[in-house]
């Protein structure tokens, strides 16, 4: 959320902001809105001041026998006008932070100016596209063939966009999500969490995906709980309406599945694994000062590659542009995979710097040198999202006889197992 006091200093600076972001907002509506709401608010105490001078005369005209009913009939009418302002002051601040809540965070100065993804530029790429030396098949065929999942029984449990893993399948969705935690607790210094599933309203809109996004989630309406888009929401919400008394930085690192409606997306990509409701992914959250949130940025970019890299997998980073950044983050960096089958790059994670977004609205503070309490920078990567990763090791590592080799680094996670056939 962004500080409605920013907004009303720098109007001109965040129009231009959200004009950049492609952003159907209205400033000036907002801005307004607060301006109601600080013109109420010093009515309201300039009534209640009234009040409270003129209640202080009533004993004192009792007392030299006065006539006290009149002044006591004005105050009581006075209550019922400053009963009135606050009701409609209440309603004020509700749709000032409403309003507030749909706002977009602010791109960084760093964050290229584009007008979709095609202006996406591509910062680094690692490793070399595979040259198979056959007609690559795609991995539904692959999948198929060697019952690593089926979809169609997937379907019939729960719809469409639901896979089932079966077998080895099932074995190496486990073996990758192992190998990721192990690989980010081990050696990056993220410490693992077991989260939640199911997540509140609050907790929702702590990290951006209420209310813009409500169309896309999945919801439990009985009990008024989200099922979790990505482990980002329950992560970063472990420290709402909290000042943290431990140093930062904090890394944390989870395993959930994710549960995404993608209510927009209908006709897109619909083909075997490619775009699903459901799917495996090993998420990365930090938490840290305003002065190293840049560099944390980073390195959490660099620990989502040593994934890739560790992979054997051809990668590239592309950074993207104000049209094409996420609602809450102020920048990002996509690692996209070659799948050699499609012919194209799949996103496997998002790594992006919130800044303070964020912590405005989940309220996660820490305390500075000086001992006051200041907004955090909160940032997260997928670390990474299957089963994209999955896609790309079955057609980049398929034989012509449509078995699949498997990296080196999961084949302690697969009981030794190198190959699938």
């Amino acid at each position: 959320m962004l500080d409605i006091r920013f907004i009303r200093e720098n109007a001109e600076a965040v129009k231009a902001a959200m004009k950049n972001r492609k952003a159907d907002v209205d400033v000036d509506a907002v801005l307004a809105l607060d301006a109601r709401r600080r013109e109420m608010v010093s009515e309201a105490e300039g009534l209640k001041a009234e009040r409270n001078k003129i209640s202080k005369n009533i004993g004192k005209i009792i007392q030299e026998g006065g006539d006290a009913e009149a002044i006591k009939a004005q105050v009581r009418e006075m209550g019922d006008q400053i009963s009135a302002f606050d009701e409609e002051l209440r309603e004020v601040e509700a749709q000032l932070k409403l309003n507030l809540l749909y706002i977009p965070n602010l791109p960084s100065d760093t964050t290229p100016i584009g007008e979709s993804e095609d202006d996406n530029p591509v910062i680094r790429s690692w490793g070399e596209k595979t040259e198979l030396g056959f007609e690559p098949k795609p991995h539904w065929e692959l999948g198929a063939d060697l019952g690593l999942f089926d979809l169609e029984r997937g379907a019939k449990l729960s719809g469409s966009g639901f896979p089932l893993f079966t077998g080895k399948g099932a074995k190496l969705e486990r073996a990758l999500i192992q190998f990721m935690l192990d690989l980010h607790t081990e050696e990056h210094g993220y410490v693992e969490v077991a989260t939640p599933f199911m997540c509140n309203e609050q907790t929702m809109t702590g990290t951006g995906q209420l209310p813009k996004f409500a169309e896309d989630m999945y919801t439990v309406p009985i009990d008024g709980l989200y099922l979790i888009p990505t482990a980002e929401v329950p992560v970063t919400n472990m420290y709402a309406n909290e000042i943290l008394d431990q140093e930062l930085p904090i890394f944390h690192t989870a395993y959930t599945p994710c549960f995404r409606r993608e209510a927009g997306s209908a006709g897109k990509d619909t083909r075997g694994l490619l775009r699903v409701h459901q799917f495996d992914k090993v998420e990365m959250v930090k938490f840290t000062t305003p002065e190293t949130s840049e560099a944390e940025h980073e390195m959490l970019t660099a620990n989502a590659e040593a994934v890739l890299q560790k992979l054997g997998l051809h990668y590239q980073v592309i950074e993207l542009c104000t049209a094409d950044i996420g609602f809450s983050a102020s920048k990002c960096y996509d690692i996209e995979l070659w799948a050699p089958a499609q012919d194209k790059w799949l996103e496997v994670s998002s790594c992006s710097n919130f800044k303070d977004y964020q912590a405005r609205r989940a309220n996660i503070r820490y305390r500075d040198e000086n001992g006051k309490p200041q907004f955090v920078h909160t940032l997260n990567g997928s670390g990474v999202a299957l089963p994209r990763l999955v896609i790309a090791i079955m057609e980049n590592y398929q034989n012509e006889d449509g078995s699949i080799d498997l990296p080196e680094a999961i084949w302690p996670y697969m009981g030794g197992l190198k190959k699938l056939d």
